[in-house]
């Protein structure tokens, strides 16, 4: 093949790189890169939250009962629940029903499942004793200890609070391999309520991490491929105007819930221990902020279909490039 051959296969080719995901001018050159990286921070959540289903099973009865009775001796902690599914919406796995809470204010609400149990009644000894009896069969156990936290709270006797009382509510955490303790021991001595509740839940399973910032580069590149092409395919129509505010509510309805949602969430890690981060949805407000999502996307699909009804300006100056 000669080299005349080859220079318009060249040429082509330069101008290709040169295009893909190139903005127009104006506010292209802003909202462009801001939706690429947001639409790469949802893919990575998908991808995340697609990993997780490589977990194992929350810890079966015979698991907790197992692990209760060894840290926990002498404490009547009941009946012990499972939860029905590895993420619940209060307590019930997610099903079509369920779409409408998430949706309209309660996304918050989709957690991880755990094990618990709990036990009613007045503490059987001080809370202290049963805080340190706890931590050293843990540790005893293999189990890596974090230190516990201790807030206080005033409960009441009465409706009018005339004898407010001071109660501690004292947080223990802790992990062995790919299961998480989480237990609350109150100094609360109402006969209905619990004075010991205890959770057990698996971490996150090891290719949460690697699927995710796969899933945020692949997603990154992409949007700013597609949001590229918009760009240019409206630059100069009548349409561009109409395009970018879509696109722009879009970026911003993406945006708010990440740039309020991410601060509170680093702070809450920064104040107590965690054996394991948030999922990464929850760094984005989601699902609980579900609903600007969608409201979002629907401005992005609406600006894609305009972009692709646009009919291209085929004047020499336009495909000049």
């Amino acid at each position: 093949m000669s080299v005349s051959d080859t220079a318009p296969a060249t040429r082509f080719g330069r101008r290709l790189l040169r295009r893909l995901g190139r903005p127009a001018g104006g506010p292209a050159v802003a909202w462009v890169p801001l939706a690429a990286v947001v639409c790469g921070l949802f893919t990575g959540a998908l991808a995340s939250r697609a990993a997780w289903e490589t977990s194992p099973p929350q810890p079966d009865r015979a698991e907790a009962a197992a692990i209760l009775s060894e840290v926990f001796p002498g404490h009547d902690l009941g009946e012990i629940d499972t939860p029905p599914a590895l993420f619940v919406v209060y307590g019930h796995a997610l099903r079509l029903g369920t779409v409408k809470t998430l949706v309209f204010g309660d996304g918050g609400e989709y957690q991880e499942g755990a094990t618990g149990a709990f036990a009613l009644g007045a503490p059987p000894a001080p809370v202290a004793q049963i805080v340190t009896v706890a931590r050293e069969r843990l540790t005893g156990g293999g189990w890596r200890v974090y230190d516990p936290q201790v807030p206080d709270r005033v409960s009441c006797a009465d409706k009018m609070c005339a004898t407010p009382r001071a109660i501690t509510d004292t947080a223990l955490t802790a992990r062995r391999g790919d299961t998480i303790l989480n237990a609350s021991i109150s100094s609360q001595t109402a006969v209905d309520a619990s004075y010991l509740s205890v959770e057990l839940h698996r971490a996150p399973p090891l290719l949460v991490v690697p699927a995710g910032v796969l899933g945020t580069l692949l997603g990154a590149a992409a949007g700013w491929l597609v949001f590229g092409w918009v760009s240019r395919r409206t630059e100069g129509r009548r349409s561009r105007g109409t395009v970018n505010g879509l696109i722009g509510v879009a970026t911003v309805l993406w945006w708010l819930p990440v740039l309020l949602a991410a601060p509170q969430l680093l702070h809450h890690h920064l104040g107590e221990p965690h054996p394991a981060w948030h999922p990464y949805w929850e760094w984005l407000g989601q699902p609980a902020a579900s609903l600007l999502f969608l409201v979002g996307a629907v401005c992005a699909l609406l600006a894609l279909a305009l972009a692709a009804g646009t009919r291209r300006n085929t004047t020499p100056e336009a495909t000049a490039d």
